[in-house]
């Protein structure tokens, strides 16, 4: 029977977190608000995103990009295992800017990771050494082993498995934008879908329907989303879960529970365990 963990042990890369996983649990669909790379260890994984439907096996290669929503579910009953680093966008645009020089063209303004999935032994092996000398060896690796490691490896995706755009090639704001904004601005705060149809100027249903065409999600669900990273960040700066789960909106402890395993798969226990 396939093993259900999921772990997020300490990264010792500031503005990187890991995730290590063994299970056959289906995430919803959700999105991250970091860069997520990562290898398919074992088993399969199925994921549909805006991109379509693609399936990932043992050495691929899988990649997610901020924003971008996505499910996940195991091929079969046996699960799959894998392992990921998620990187703050902020460092994924210092090292592309970097990349922009050595090519001396101007710097990007927006990063997008091409492909969900890729059979590409280069990027597994440079992957496996980053966690290795940035996870496995936290406590014991050496720092300027691990920044060479982690250069290597976002070089690597800069030059093939990215494309970098300037601001002026995206859309500009729009009303759905608007309402985003707001339930991002205060993700705890009980908002109606009246209230964000008014930012928006819409009525709720054009709201409604509009939302979930633009971001992939209703409203309601994304709020979840939000309020369930909220918690993550507060729980990370050291709160304490039921103060944490307060001041995302949650009703209680046990409904941010709920929440936070139903996305990450790890209880804000053990996450609050793993970063402390």
């Amino acid at each position: 029977m396939a093993a259900n963990r999921v772990q997020m042990p300490r990264c010792a890369l500031a503005g990187v977190e890991a995730t290590v996983a063994e299970t056959v649990h289906a995430f919803p669909r959700h999105s991250h608000d970091r860069f997520g790379v990562g290898v398919i260890v074992r088993g399969g994984h199925r994921s549909a995103s805006g991109r379509g439907v693609v399936e990932a096996r043992a050495n691929d290669a899988i990649m997610v990009n901020p924003g971008e929503v996505h499910d996940g579910s195991p091929l079969d009953e046996r699960g799959r295992a894998w392992r990921m680093l998620y990187f703050e966008p902020a460092l994924m645009c210092h090292a592309a800017a970097e990349l922009a020089e050595e090519r001396a063209t101007s710097g990007p303004r927006q990063i997008e990771l091409t492909q969900p999935v890729a059979h590409d032994p280069v990027l597994k092996a440079l992957f496996e050494q980053l966690f290795l000398v940035s996870v496995t060896q936290a406590n014991a690796g050496d720092a300027l082993a691990r920044e060479a490691a982690l250069l290597q490896m976002l070089g690597y995706l800069g030059r093939h498995h990215t494309t970098l755009t300037c601001t002026s090639t995206r859309a500009p704001a729009g009303p759905i934008t608007r309402a985003k904004a707001r339930i991002d601005d205060d993700p705890a705060a009980a908002l109606t879908l009246a209230e964000l149809a008014a930012e928006a100027g819409m009525s709720r249903f054009q709201l409604l329907r509009g939302f979930a065409q633009a971001m992939g999600l209703p409203p309601h669900a994304y709020r979840m989303q939000r309020r369930v990273v909220l918690a993550r960040q507060l729980i990370a700066r050291g709160a304490a879960l039921a103060d944490a789960a307060a001041a995302a909106g949650f009703a209680d402890q046990s409904h941010m529970t709920r929440a936070f395993v139903r996305l990450f798969g790890v209880t804000p226990a053990s996450y609050a365990g793993a970063i402390r």
